[in-house]
């Protein structure tokens, strides 16, 4: 199971403005550095916790269906399921009908019942599922938690910034910022 992104984000949870009344500044000599740490707050968030912040296409691989009849999303809040091919054994893909079947997008992980699951032909990667995640479309569609969350993190990394470089970002989580995110992520055991 991989997961690829076919179109990033229009904007991130947390706007340069934001931050930088966070962190009193009023210059802009430093915004291109901000915006890189907004980006590695939010990039690091998402894998932590497997949330889309906000909405973007996503593409699922699989090679085989899985045993159940359900196939798990496990990128979170899934909006749509927006295509499904599947992939014979010399490469000639069929698109499937979404027609009549059942997303349940708020479960986690996200559950996707089909009515037609055609066998795929290639060993390895033979079905694609296409959909949209995240919890909308502007910053304040993210819930206010996990901003403050980001903005924490961004807080922390701003002042290591000449201890670490921005590409080893992040090197530091501030304190409050797992009880922050602890509702929105997954324990596995």
């Amino acid at each position: 199971m991989t997961y690829a992104e076919l179109a990033a984000p229009a904007a991130e949870p947390m706007t340069l403005a934001e931050i930088k009344a966070q962190l009193k500044i009023d210059t802009t000599d430093e915004d291109d550095f901000l915006s890189g740490l907004i980006l590695a707050a939010r990039t690091f968030l998402e894998a932590e916790t497997g949330l889309c912040l906000i909405t973007r296409s996503l593409r699922l691989y699989l090679d085989d269906w899985p045993s159940g009849a359900v196939v798990g999303l496990t990128r979170f809040p899934v909006q749509a399921v927006t295509a499904l091919t599947v992939y014979d054994e010399d490469g000639n893909e069929s698109s499937i009908s979404l027609d009549g079947h059942m997303l349940d997008g708020q479960a986690r992980p996200a559950r996707l019942w089909l009515k037609s699951r055609p066998e795929p032909g290639r060993p390895l990667n033979g079905i694609e599922i296409d959909f949209t995640a995240g919890f909308g479309d502007a910053a304040t569609d993210v819930p206010d938690t996990l901003r403050r969350a980001l903005a924490l993190h961004v807080a922390a990394m701003y002042a290591y910034r000449g201890v670490v470089r921005p590409d080893e970002q992040p090197a530091v989580l501030p304190d409050g910022y797992e009880r922050l995110i602890a509702p929105y992520c997954q324990r596995r055991l």
